[in-house]
């Protein structure tokens, strides 16, 4: 048995997508088993660049199995035309499999998600709008649609009425805008979700007995995730977090494997600090600073194309990340977006109402007002995009690897040096 979990150690964006390229080409299967397309993945081969959403990033490697797990929540829609625009690039996505119990973003939960933010006002948590978190509140509450319902057209039926139903009761009929009330038109909508499902026939698989079967083979298999470990949904920087489990163990429950097939998990770390949306960022620069990081690393959503919030590199976020996860080794990304500074600050820990703390603050509201304490790392002021080997890169550059490998008690086995596909130092 071989199972590998690749996992995002911040606020997500890290660089996920390009860790699993890189180990896909050597795996069995790449199975996505949390979150939906509110997330994205970039990859680049051969210098042409892929925006991956729902795709597992393994639809790039020609003799990997893509799996979509059930712990993934699935936009049919948003599914086809990834894979439509895939093809037209002449990916092949025949490979693709998706699990029968994944549950159904419908139109409704897209809506949904949109009027709740409007309605949260000051208070938003910042969402794609992508009907994420609806989705997953109809599972909790045991009223959502999965893949394999798609196929039977009375349970579409009854559970789309329980759900529009249920979702309208908050809203005056009246002060819903006309854009989002054909998503709430019962007989459209199911009408839809049912030419999805037979669309969807021939990709239906039980993907907790073929990735086991994979396993107890011996073949490796790559568990992707989306999102990242602050923004889980119970260790993350809550309410400000995505709606799935995002840790390694998420990849246990969301595809249906044990923790004793599992032998290697890997946190992708930026060389800085980057998140989307609302909520604390301990580390976050404001003004020219923040606007020249974020221009030198193309910080840009690539869903939502979404400015995001950049800062230094946070460790007690990766201590944190690390013992959550139970990581083997880290991945640093992007390392090369750092080459022009004289010096570098990193975060070694926080100052909350003056007293110091290495460690995440237990209380939401003492985070919130965590004052980030910087060590100065000296900068290499040199260009590393054309190094491959760890002893090649300057000193400085050595020295910033090193000492977070000593704060943070992981080896860093790989370090990010652009954005190619073989742009990377494997130590």
């Amino acid at each position: 048995m071989s199972g590998i979990i690749v996992v995002g150690t911040q606020w997500g964006d890290e660089g996920k997508g390009k860790a699993t390229d890189q180990l896909g080409g050597d795996v069995a299967m790449v199975v996505k088993f949390n979150g939906g397309n509110n997330a994205g993945h970039t990859v680049v081969v051969d210098g042409e660049s892929y925006a991956l959403h729902l795709l597992p990033a393994g639809i790039l490697s020609p003799n990997a199995i893509p799996v979509i797990g059930a712990g993934v929540v699935v936009d049919p829609d948003a599914l086809f035309g990834e894979i439509e625009a895939m093809e037209a690039r002449g990916v092949d996505c025949s490979r693709l499999v998706v699990s029968a119990d994944a549950h159904v973003i419908a139109p409704y939960n897209r809506s949904f998600d949109k009027l709740n933010e409007v309605a949260l006002g000051a208070g938003l948590i910042g969402t794609t709008g992508r009907g994420i978190g609806p989705t997953y509140a109809d599972k909790m509450n045991r009223t959502g649609l999965r893949i394999q319902d798609l196929l039977d057209e009375d349970v579409v039926r009854a559970r789309v009425i329980q759900n529009i139903q249920s979702k309208l009761r908050g809203f005056d009929p009246e002060e819903i805008p006309a854009e989002f009330k054909a998503d709430f038109d019962i007989d459209a909508t199911v009408a839809a979700l049912v030419a999805y499902g037979e669309r969807l026939r021939p990709l239906i698989v039980d993907s907790s007995l073929i990735v086991n079967r994979a396993l107890d083979a011996g073949q490796k298999v790559l568990f992707e995730a989306g999102q990242a470990a602050m923004l889980d949904i119970d260790h993350g920087t809550y309410p400000f977090v995505t709606s799935s489990t995002a840790i390694a163990a998420g990849a246990l429950a969301g595809v249906g494997v044990g923790p004793t097939k599992i032998d290697r998990v890997i946190g992708v770390a930026k060389a800085y600090t980057t998140r989307v949306g609302s909520g604390p960022f301990p580390t976050e620069l404001h003004g020219e600073a923040g606007d020249h990081l974020r221009e030198l690393g193309g910080e840009y959503g690539v869903t939502t194309g979404r400015a995001r919030r950049v800062g230094w590199l946070d460790l007690v976020v990766l201590r944190y990340a690390n013992r959550i996860n139970g990581l083997t080794d880290i991945a640093l990304t992007k390392l090369d977006v750092l080459d022009s500074f004289e010096t570098i600050p990193v975060a070694i820990g926080y100052e909350v109402d003056g007293v110091f703390t290495p460690e995440i603050p237990v209380f939401q509201s003492e985070f919130s007002r965590a004052v980030p304490v910087y060590k100065e790392m000296a900068g290499w002021n040199e260009d590393i995009t054309g190094v491959r080997r760890f002893e090649d890169l300057p000193q400085a550059a050595r020295d910033y690897v090193t000492f977070i490998e000593d704060e943070v008690g992981t080896r860093i086995s790989t370090i990010g040096v652009g954005q190619a596909r073989d742009a990377a130092i494997v130590r």
